[in-house]
């Protein structure tokens, strides 16, 4: 379900219509009639809200869902389907959520506001808060006892920043909860739109990223970063991480507490990252990663999707521990002096 401090929903809409609008199909006897009043992930479905199962991978949450309507395709065997769950055979279920969500959510963008005064006057500003020339700040944000934010910056509708942070000048903040002590450096982006696309032939539909973005107290963001919002859940940096300059993290990724994330990493959407974890200067992390408690990740290693066991070194594309790494440079080293050696021979 999407915050209401950030999305406005404007259901409900029937059975009916949600079909109509997507080209779903209803099974036989389903009351068309029935009200869909949001949408949900599978693992967080209630009744009267819509889900979509995205494959084979994901009928395992499917079978445990407690959504009331779920989009799924037209192919899909399912032998152990919920009882409680009205399935709605489509073509594409991406595509036809997308749909649904941009029914429900038509205004998921960017979210530009008609504002008349820089300083909404529904935002509540804390004691001795200093703001910037050009500070924009949006209905209902709240910023926290001294807080300083600098010039241009735009804290969003809804936005929420704790006490004592530090927002640097043209840092953009949109769709988030800010902690304490939280220090955000010039020209970050939090919560903007995350990088999610439903393709097929006629080319790429975006799918409305419904989520937050949540800083835990004593962060620190780099100049330049980008933390996107999630896709329908929360993007979350844990407490004490500390983020450099020019870093992309996606949507749904979630960091532990007190991690080291150098310049120019990439983290794909939906990685779990444990507490204490390194990562290298322009690392890789694919999506759907799990990095273990304390891993390092040397610079420009690669991290597959799947699990990584915390604890250990790492180097490498894809990455492997660092010892084995290391030898296999050293091999590949000795071959080559060989080679150079032969040819002059």
């Amino acid at each position: 379900m999407a915050d209401p401090r950030f999305y406005d929903n404007c259901g409900p809409f029937s059975l009916g219509d949600i079909c109509a609008h997507t080209g779903a199909k209803a099974p036989d006897g389903a009351d068309m009639a029935a009200r869909i009043f949001d949408i949900a992930s599978l693992d967080g479905g209630g009744s009267g809200q819509l889900a979509y199962c995205a494959g084979k991978a994901a009928i395992g949450a499917l079978t445990k869902t407690s959504a009331g309507f779920c989009f799924v395709g037209q192919d899909l065997s399912i032998s152990d389907p919920p009882s409680g769950t009205i399935m709605l055979a489509c073509a594409s279920p991406a595509h036809a959520f997308a749909a649904a969500a941009m029914l429900l959510y038509p205004e998921s963008g960017l979210s530009v506001r008609e504002q008349k005064t820089a300083i909404d006057p529904s935002a509540k500003i804390g004691d001795d808060v200093r703001l910037g020339p050009g500070v924009v700040v949006g209905p209902d944000a709240e910023i926290g006892e001294r807080t300083r934010v600098g010039a241009n910056a735009v804290i969003g509708r809804g936005v929420m920043i704790g006490r004592d942070c530090e927002i640097g000048s043209n840092v953009t903040i949109s769709h988030a909860f800010l902690g304490d002590g939280v220090i955000v450096f010039p020209g970050a982006q939090l919560g903007q739109p995350g990088f999610g696309f439903a393709s097929g032939a006629a080319g790429h539909l975006k799918i409305p990223q419904l989520g937050r973005v949540i800083v835990q107290d004593k962060v620190e963001i780099g100049a330049c970063t980008t933390v996107d919002r999630g896709a329908l859940g929360d993007t979350v940096i844990g407490e004490g991480t500390k983020i450099d300059n020019l870093v992309q993290i996606g949507h749904n990724t979630r960091t532990g507490r007190h991690c080291v994330i150098v310049a120019q990493v990439g983290i794909s959407g939906s990685c779990e990252i444990g507490d204490y974890v390194v990562l290298g200067g322009q690392a890789g992390v694919a999506d759907h990663a799990h990095i273990g408690d304390g891993a390092r990740i040397a610079a420009r290693g690669g991290v597959p999707p799947g699990d990584l066991p915390g604890g250990k070194d790492y180097g490498g594309t894809p990455v492997r521990l660092m010892k084995d790494w290391r030898r296999e440079l050293a091999a590949v080293a000795l071959l080559a002096r060989r080679r150079k050696q032969d040819r002059n021979d």
